[in-house]
C-alpha cells in the first residue's frame, strides 16, 4: 500500500518519525492547504458565476485603487467591477 499525501484519515499509520508534543493540527502541508484552498475558491467562484481576469498596474495606480477602496468601504475587486461597469454602460 503506498503513502497518499493527500489522506487525512490515515495518515499517522505511516508515519515514520514520533514527535513530541502537540500533534499539528492539519497534516497537510501549508503547501499541500494552500493549492487546496486556492482550488476551492476558484470553484466557488465559477459556481458563482464568476470569471477571472488578471492585469498589472502601476504602483501608483495600485496605491489609488486600494485607497479609494478603503475609502469607499468596498474591496478593490468590487471596486474595479465597478469602474468597468460604468465605462461599459456610457
Amino acid at each position: 500500500m503506498a503513502k497518499e499525501s493527500t489522506d487525512r484519515t490515515t495518515i499517522d499509520l505511516f508515519a515514520s518519525e514520533k514527535r513530541r508534543g502537540r500533534p499539528r493540527s492539519n497534516p497537510l502541508s501549508r503547501e499541500q492547504q494552500l493549492k487546496i484552498n486556492k482550488r476551492n475558491q476558484i470553484q466557488r467562484d465559477r459556481a458563482n458565476g464568476l470569471k477571472r481576469i488578471e492585469l498589472k498596474v502601476s504602483q501608483v495606480l495600485y496605491d489609488a485603487l486600494n485607497e479609494q477602496a478603503l475609502a469607499s468601504n468596498i474591496s478593490r475587486s468590487q471596486l474595479i467591477e465597478l469602474i468597468l461597469q460604468q465605462q461599459i454602460d456610457n
